[in-house]
């Protein structure tokens, strides 16, 4: 006759399927209140699964409040916040679906490394033989196996914000939330986490909250832009910053010893598909937008750098858009 123990009932589980949704976050007239402060105003978000999407805005734009709505921490005051087609405050039906890190979390000072994440796996209902290679695969994927048996009291910040991270990741969740996740790092740590982030791409839903905006330029598919509560724009990161509508030329000092040619600005507004330009001479930024049912912005920018240099143009740098930082200043400048 077999017998059976609790550990292999536990083993014995069938595992939950996965429900697939095309929109893995909705968000939906979302408001929160906390007393007569209104932290979030009416908020509407669709954010597909698969992506990175970034929360952004100045302090006091209602991100914090929108990210601790998403991971349930916090209820709406009216509307609703959904993950997965559930609610955010749905612990049970998230539960091993949702991974959270939060910005200011503190690991106890006394657990080990590793016996932390096992029992965090533990709570997501996981068997213990499988906790712990949840757990080792976690701080393997951050590049922290090394750390196993340290007491995380004794880990440098860059290693206990790795170790968080990993268990944010504990069992390949469908929706990861990170707030300001390489906040504090040295920059080689912060490189490595924007790395993992982006292999993250495809495999599940991540969301970011961080004031770091060339970070979020570099790794995000879409985002939102918070101002006050509201929603002020949102879309791809080519829509955010018009990559796909502009060109932006940085024109080079010319020697002193030399005379700086005049800019081509009559040939550059012949081009095929250009509207218009502007020209800062101060910031020596000419900006040239485009119809983008025309041309794309590649092909603008050979032609563009075509008249510059035939006319002698120096020329420092070539940007499509206006970048991800000078959109969020111009929407958010009170």
């Amino acid at each position: 006759m077999e017998t059976t123990t609790p550990e292999t009932q536990e083993e014995a589980k069938p595992a939950k399927k996965k429900k697939v949704h095309e929109s893995a976050v909705k968000l939906s007239k979302a408001t929160k209140r906390f007393g007569d402060k209104l932290a979030v105003d009416d908020l509407t978000l669709n954010i597909r699964a698969g992506w990175v999407y970034g929360l952004i805005g100045p302090n006091g734009a209602g991100k914090t409040t929108t990210f601790s709505m998403l991971a349930g921490y916090l209820e709406p005051t009216s509307g609703t916040v959904e993950v997965l087609g559930f609610s955010s405050r749905s612990v049970d039906e998230l539960r091993g679906r949702l991974g959270v890190l939060p910005q200011d979390a503190l690991l106890p000072a006394l657990d080990r490394v590793g016996e932390l994440l096992i029992h965090l796996s533990r709570l997501q209902d996981v068997p213990h033989t499988k906790a712990i290679s949840m757990a080792r695969d976690a701080l393997r994927e951050v590049g922290g196996l090394d750390w196993w048996d340290m007491r995380c009291g004794a880990l440098s910040h860059g290693m206990a914000k790795r170790v968080a991270l990993a268990q944010a990741l504990l069992g390949e969740p469908d929706v990861v939330l990170l707030d300001e996740p390489t906040a504090g790092l040295d920059p080689r740590v912060a490189y490595d986490v924007r790395q993992l982030v982006k292999g993250l791409k495809g495999k599940c839903t991540v969301i970011i909250s961080s004031h770091n905006l060339q970070e979020l330029e570099e790794v995000c598919d879409a985002a939102a832009i918070l101002d006050h509560g509201k929603l002020i724009a949102s879309g791809t990161i080519a829509e955010l910053t018009s990559a796909s509508e502009e060109i932006h030329v940085r024109v080079g000092r010319t020697p002193r010893a030399q005379q700086a040619p005049p800019l081509p600005l009559d040939a550059i507004r012949a081009i095929p598909g250009v509207t218009r330009y502007e020209y800062d001479e101060e910031r020596r930024d000419l900006g040239v937008f485009f119809d983008r049912k025309q041309a794309d912005a590649e092909t603008i920018i050979g032609q563009v750098l075509w008249v510059l240099l035939n006319a002698q143009v120096r020329i420092s740098s070539v940007t499509k858009g206006r970048g991800l930082e000078q959109r969020v200043m111009d929407l958010t400048d009170d």
